[in-house]
């Protein structure tokens, strides 16, 4: 959610939800937002009803577009297009898009498919947004982009699963007051470890997205002692164990950022 100052009207708010977010309250929340401060964009899921499976049976062949990678590459398999204008239903903020994305289904999606998916042969999945263009980014209009942006969406559940393994998963006592405290450590934890990667570990390969026991083991964990000498304190770090350059460099990347002034 990209913006510098929320309570800004020059500030820009882009918010995606998954399908719990395809609903009349939120999206007429939004638009709201949206006329009044003219930056607001989301990307929500959508769930398919049978108005869409009929607007979608009257996309011709050449309306659909092979979809792309996070990184702009094509995604092989994957096709999507747009339903705007062939799904118009009362209720729901004008000018909102609906992309729609399908893929040959899966053995494991096979006893979920509708009569109409088994009946084409795709499985479907629909992205409802406000989204006409990104000023600053080329292309930001075309269905792939949108179709990407949202699906990046996805990194929010890696998120939440980091922080399960940095201690959220273990609340310690039957207590509000000392649970509270436990989340806000652990959400610190979370920051911390994603600040690190970013910061002095971004380029290394086996740490810029290492998870959180990958990273407890190889660089928190780490073998040495504190050790004094001439009224100065140094760490000794054993030399043997093969991830000290790694710590040694996270460590002079981080003295080096400037002071926050």
């Amino acid at each position: 959610m990209p913006g510098a100052d929320p309570d800004s009207s020059q500030s820009k708010l882009l918010i995606r939800v998954d399908g719990a977010g395809a609903s009349h309250g939120l999206l007429q929340h939004l638009e709201v937002l949206n006329t009044t401060r003219r930056t607001v964009r989301y990307t929500v899921g959508w769930k398919i009803t049978q108005e869409d499976e009929a607007a979608i049976a009257q996309l011709p062949a050449s309306a659909w577009e092979t979809s792309l990678t996070q990184q702009g590459e094509l995604q092989g398999g994957y096709q999507v297009a747009e339903l705007t204008g062939l799904n118009a239903r009362g209720g729901w903020p004008e000018g909102m898009r609906l992309i729609v994305r399908r893929v040959r289904p899966s053995r494991r999606h096979l006893k979920k498919l509708t009569d109409f998916e088994k009946k084409t042969g795709w499985r479907y999945s629909i992205t409802a947004t406000n989204i006409r263009h990104m000023w600053g980014i080329a292309g930001s209009h075309q269905i792939q982009f949108l179709d990407a942006l949202h699906r990046d969406h996805a990194e929010v559940e890696d998120r939440i699963r980091t922080g399960k393994a940095m201690g959220l998963r273990n609340l310690p006592s039957h207590s509000w007051q000392i649970n509270t405290g436990w989340m806000l450590a652990a959400n610190l934890a979370v920051d911390l470890d994603a600040w690190l990667r970013l910061l002095t570990l971004h380029d290394d390969e086996d740490l810029a997205h290492a998870e959180p026991d990958t990273m407890r083991f190889r660089l928190y964990h780490l073998p040495a002692r504190l050790a004094r000498h001439a009224r100065r304190r140094f760490l000794r770090i054993e030399r043997t164990w093969p991830w000290a350059s790694a710590f040694t460099t996270s460590w002079k990347r981080l003295t080096q950022l400037p002071a926050v002034t």
